[in-house]
């Protein structure tokens, strides 16, 4: 057996692809429009980890997705969790759960799937603004 994927809903496939690809650093793989389904298949990855992929479905029919609290969530590891957060507050992102412990973090896509941040190896030291800083909404 083999992982393949996650499949991903979302609802406005040019903000997903800011998040995912712009803000959070994955790279577009492969896309796959389907007229007669009226759907769109993008796939990302995580630039040389190209066997970890997301699956991003777009269906062409507005729908409601609602919170995507039933998904769970997707998680990464990363090289400096303090300078990834940084740079996703920069950029506009919010940090739901901040890496107050040099460990982990939590943010939303924009159809509010939760993405678990991890520091790669141990945690850093704590510093702040990180550690002082409080939880925002839920995730």
């Amino acid at each position: 057996m083999k992982y393949l994927h996650t499949m991903i809903r979302v609802t406005d496939v040019n903000s997903s692809l800011d998040f995912y690809c712009n803000k959070l650093g994955l790279v577009e793989l492969r896309r796959i429009d389907n007229e007669e389904g009226k759907f769109t298949l993008i796939f990302l990855a995580v630039p040389g980890d190209e066997d970890a992929q997301i699956e991003l479905t777009w269906n062409w029919d507005p729908e409601d997705l609602g919170e995507g609290r039933n998904f769970g969530h997707l998680a990464y590891a990363v090289d400096d969790i303090y300078g990834l957060c940084q740079k996703l507050l920069d950029a506009g992102v919010t940090i739901n759960r901040p890496p107050r412990d040099g460990r982990m973090a939590f943010i939303r896509s924009p159809d509010n799937i939760s993405i678990e941040l991890l520091q790669k190896g141990d945690a850093l030291p704590v510093q702040e603004p990180w550690a002082s800083m409080p939880s925002t909404g839920h995730w």
